[in-house]
């Protein structure tokens, strides 16, 4: 029976068949949709089937938000997805729902060498725990169990729990940011493209850490997005900008500081795997020794986070291909 499977996003819907002959790296057939210009999840699952002419028996889903009985509201979108509304609709069999980030940590058991860079081999536990830490616009987090001869993935919002702040220059971040009215300052909000990106240049740039050079503020003026921009200016070796170099760094050691918590939250023995838009575009700075510092630095458990490996996830299909290995095992 094919198994249509869907990796849903903010952005961009992305719908394909699988099968469990071709395997769930194999699409039968893929269509990407602009999910703002469609009113509903069923819209396009409508359209797609009317241009694949494929038979689909059960779904399986990935999307960017918690999945609460089967329900889940979507970010960034209008839209409430109910699996079995969507079962009713269509008259499958099943249809199952996951947070975007279980569906990645769905994928971990089929990468290949060539979709994951590793930052520390370090001495994985077979069958140990294995957590994922996902910065794009927003900060995702999952992790898997080994259980029944297989590993399951389970979601968390632990990106929205409190930012911890790790001496004086992230003091004053959490400072700054209770002083813009927010009394909850999650680690999503200081450590993400949507928001935490911003955030921290804004407060460097507050504090007078670096002068922001003209051209980037010209840049910065116009931009819906400053995310891409802050980071190019910290990457282009022609004219380094200090500011956004500064930013950049503190965004990598806050980032390691939470792939070391969920580590220890969950005894992530198996491995740490970053996915997300951003990770494989700084694999320069990740691979300096600050990031694996920030994620040891836990006082007496050092040596147990120093032997847990480490990795970055480079295939941007991760979400899709998790909730197809998900799917055709249902």
């Amino acid at each position: 029976m094919n198994v249509l499977i869907g990796d849903i996003g903010g952005t961009k819907t992305i719908l394909a068949v699988f099968s469990v002959e071709a395997g769930p790296r194999k699409p039968l057939a893929e269509i990407s949709y602009p999910s703002a210009g469609y009113e509903s999840l069923e819209a396009i699952i409508a359209k797609f089937l009317g241009e694949i002419n494929l038979p689909v028996g059960l779904g399986c889903f990935g999307v960017a938000g918690p999945v609460v009985e089967g329900t889940a509201q979507i970010t960034n979108l209008p839209w409430i997805i109910n699996a079995e509304k969507i079962k009713s609709i269509f008259n499958w069999e099943t249809v199952v729902l996951l947070n975007d980030l279980e569906a990645v940590a769905y994928a971990i058991s089929i990468l290949e060498a060539e979709d994951v860079f590793t930052l520390s081999a370090g001495e994985p536990v077979r069958g140990g725990n294995i957590s994922v830490v996902a910065p794009g616009t927003g900060l995702g987090e999952a992790f898997l169990t080994f259980q029944g001869g297989r590993y399951r993935a389970h979601a968390s919002e632990g990106s929205h729990a409190s930012f911890a702040p790790a001496g004086k220059l992230q003091l004053g971040l959490l400072e700054f940011i209770h002083a813009q009215g927010h009394e909850h300052v999650s680690f999503e909000r200081v450590c993400s493209g949507g928001l935490g990106i911003p955030n921290l240049y804004s407060y460097l740039k507050s504090i007078r850490y670096a002068e922001e050079p003209a051209w980037l503020t010209e840049k910065l003026a116009v931009c819906v997005d400053p995310a891409p921009i802050i980071f190019n200016a910290a990457q282009d070796a022609s004219r380094p900008c200090e500011l956004a170099v500064a930013t950049l760094d503190l965004f990598v050691t806050i980032l390691g500081a939470e792939a070391g918590n969920l580590a220890l939250k969950v005894l992530s023995t198996g491995g740490i795997y970053l996915g997300g838009g951003i990770s494989p575009r700084i694999i320069n700075e990740l691979k300096r020794p600050g990031f694996l510092e920030s994620i040891r630095s836990k006082g007496r458990f050092r040596d147990l986070l120093t032997r847990m490996p480490v990795h970055v996830i480079l295939n941007s299909k991760a979400g899709l291909f998790g909730a197809a290995v998900h799917g055709l095992s249902l």
